[in-house]
């Protein structure tokens, strides 16, 4: 048993506790209350993060390991000069997590257990890659100047991680997004939308951009962010630093060579469907409580027939049809490749698998909480919480 601290991460167009929009309606909890609140009243040390809500994984990695250590972030001088941002971004005078990686008073050295909703999924599973490998990239560019997130050597200070509704392997949406050419549309309609809001007084006040390293939006308290179309024009020049982008098929298989389980962290993915075999027409279609507003786009991916990525070579067949108005739920079970077992809740997990657990009914805002049940939602993240408190 452990008593490590639970730290959840939001997924993309996501917020975390420290904004206001979250004492309005919380990420996690949605319609059903907010679930740091509700697991810290059973006992557990619960927190929120917020980072990027439309950042790439590696911005939002840098900006959690800045929020959980307290210091400024870094995104690290190649990545920077790659992508045509700010090398560092705002300071978090105090840490999350106070000592973490640090060894306490018994010699027992201070975890975390990491866990991320969709995106927020791929965000920790590179924070955690970085604590352990490091950055050669920009070791080479900055030498000993660098953050202590690129030296790596950090391993075994993550105790697990937990992806809930994360696309693994991308998501056959992406096909739709691209036949109708919507995917420079939506970069287009982020940058004017976080652009405007992002230099508001909203930010940082109900909302956080986390995009002052593209001058796209103020620090919160300070007006320091660029000429509104210069910036705007910055942002598009460069998306591929973008969530949007790091969701397609191609930059998820990329993503997947690089960043692999290890021997020191508890992996657990929850995937989720939100559609049943119909009896008359004998197709895949959302189940009747599916969220309304997204439910046509669970009607499209279960009606894709087999297709082939030309880029990765990834095969959509009926194994991909169920899905949870977003995400297809195979691709939520694991990332392809990586060592996996269906969860069994008499044997003790092992450290460097996935652990699968049983598919849940719901669609991607279920799991969080939206338009769902109170106690179900809350006996489900008990339970996780519980399940991760006596890993040993």
């Amino acid at each position: 048993m452990n008593f490590y601290p639970l730290v959840f991460v939001h997924g993309f167009n996501g917020w975390g506790e420290g904004e206001g929009i979250n004492g309005v309606l919380p990420y996690w909890g949605a319609t059903t209350g907010d679930l740091v609140k509700y697991l810290r009243r059973e006992g557990f040390d619960a927190y929120s993060a917020s980072v990027g809500p439309v950042s790439s994984a590696w911005d939002r990695a840098c900006e959690l390991y800045a929020q959980l250590t307290g210091g400024t972030v870094d995104y690290g001088e190649a990545h920077s000069k790659k992508h045509g941002h700010r090398r560092f971004g705002r300071t978090y005078d105090k840490p999350v997590i106070d000592g973490w990686g640090e060894k306490d008073e018994n010699g027992n050295v201070r975890k975390i257990h990491l866990i991320g909703h969709s995106f927020g999924g791929n965000t920790i599973r590179l924070l955690d890659h970085l604590l352990i490998n490091g950055s050669k990239e920009e070791l080479d560019a900055s030498g000993e100047d660098v953050s202590p997130l690129f030296r790596g050597g950090h391993g075994g200070i993550v105790e697990s991680i937990t992806t809930i509704c994360t696309p693994h392997n991308s998501s056959s949406i992406y096909k739709l997004v691209t036949s109708l050419k919507l995917f420079d549309l939506l970069l287009v309609f982020t940058a004017i939308y976080t652009g405007t809001l992002g230099r508001s007084a909203l930010n940082g006040k109900m909302v956080d951009f986390h995009l002052e390293q593209f001058g796209l939006s103020n620090t919160p308290g300070r007006k320091d962010a660029d000429s509104y179309f210069r910036s705007i024009r910055t942002f598009l020049k460069n998306s591929e630093d973008t969530c949007e982008n790091d969701l397609l098929p191609e930059s998820i298989f990329n993503f997947n060579k690089t960043v692999k389980t290890n021997e020191n962290t508890y992996y657990f993915s929850y995937p989720f469907d939100s559609t049943k075999q119909g009896k008359i027409t004998g197709l895949r279609i959302p189940i009747l409580k599916s969220n309304p507003v997204i439910a046509p786009l669970g009607y499209w991916i279960a009606l894709q027939k087999e297709f082939t990525n030309n880029i990765t070579g990834q095969v959509y067949n009926d194994e991909w049809r169920p899905n949870d108005l977003l995400c297809n739920t195979v691709s939520e079970k694991y990332p392809l490749g990586e060592a996996h077992k269906d969860y069994d809740k008499n044997v003790s997990p092992e450290k460097g698998v996935w652990y699968v657990m049983p598919v849940q009914t719901g669609d991607h805002g279920t799991a969080i909480g939206l338009f769902a049940n109170k106690e179900k939602t809350r006996a489900f993240y008990l339970s996780l919480a519980d399940l991760l408190r006596k890993l040993n």
